[in-house]
């Protein structure tokens, strides 16, 4: 470890490199063990060097953006955790084009400083660009799918590419990103003028309609599962009582069902266990199986 951490320094800055490093400081839920290595990135330069470093010694690379749709388990992560700060916005017209580490909020209030109006679905999502096209997010009626033009990435070779949205493959809380190790670095997103106010007043209507459904004063990881096809999960789940139950200080959420909070101390295995209960119950009631939707790493 103190050879790779001399390597680092080369290339990073070294308060951007953290060691052993308690993930729990890095994602909403507030839950995590520690991290070998925990690196914010803000250079295409200082990523490439590091993969470069990484496909020598063989180490292990993981990652993260604004760690929200994140389950680390309580033994934490082997390896280097790259958290992408690449977040630079850049405005052509009609069109941005926003780093893999921009705040999915910057993102949608830069797209209503300048009357653009197509975003107004993510500005309350509490994630990154980067997340956002992995997991091809969406809220009230708005997803990636449908204002992405076009994604560049790097791959395992260290060569930079660019999709089309087509090439994204997306689906349902998925795309091409999702099971492959393809960093994203930025997308260009189709955005169309729009008078402000109205821009305005659909940010404010969908901020409210989050506020109200949802727990947003305890740490939680927004939806744990996926909707179903021919049903929707947190009605289920409620419909099961669960509302409230609790495996230590993991509770399901009384606001939202499909919402699970740290009340306090949670631990990754408290999570983990609670999820499997709710979806034995629902099972048993129902005979669906639910799947997660929120992205579970480490040991």
């Amino acid at each position: 470890m103190e050879e790779l951490y001399k390597d680092l320094l080369k290339e990073i800055p070294k308060d951007n490199i953290y060691i052993n490093e308690k993930m729990s400081k890095h994602t909403s839920l507030k839950i995590g063990g520690p991290a070998d290595f925990f690196i914010k990135i803000k250079a295409l330069e200082e990523l490439k060097y590091i993969l470069k470093i990484s496909k020598e010694r063989n180490i292990l690379i993981t990652i993260i953006g604004n760690g929200t749709n994140l389950l680390v388990k309580d033994n934490g992560i082997r390896g280097m955790v790259l958290q992408l700060k690449l977040d630079e916005i850049k405005i052509d017209d009609t069109i941005i084009e926003a780093g893999s580490g921009a705040l999915l909020s910057k993102v949608s209030k830069t797209a209503y400083e300048n009357s653009l109006s197509g975003l107004e679905f993510a500005s309350g999502i509490p994630g990154t660009i980067g997340g956002a096209i992995t997991m091809n997010a969406g809220a009230y009626g708005g997803e990636f799918k449908d204002i992405v033009i076009s994604t560049t990435y790097i791959d395992n070779n260290l060569n930079i590419n660019t999709i089309n949205n087509i090439q994204h493959k997306f689906e349902y809380r998925s795309s091409i990103f999702k099971n492959n190790k393809f960093i994203i670095l930025s997308t260009k997103l189709q955005l169309c003028k729009k008078e402000k106010e109205i821009i305005k007043n659909k940010m404010e209507e969908n901020s409210k309609k989050r506020k109200s459904s949802q727990p947003m004063n305890y740490p939680n990881a927004g939806s744990i599962f996926k909707r179903g096809k021919e049903f929707i999960t947190a009605e289920l789940i409620d419909k099961c009582g669960l509302k409230g139950y609790n495996i230590g200080d993991a509770y399901v959420s009384e606001k939202h069902a499909g919402f699970i909070i740290n009340k306090g101390e949670a631990t990754a295995k408290d999570m983990i266990c609670l999820i499997e209960y709710i979806k034995q119950v629902v099972y048993e009631k129902y005979r669906v199986k639910i799947e997660t939707e929120i992205k579970i790493i480490g040991e």
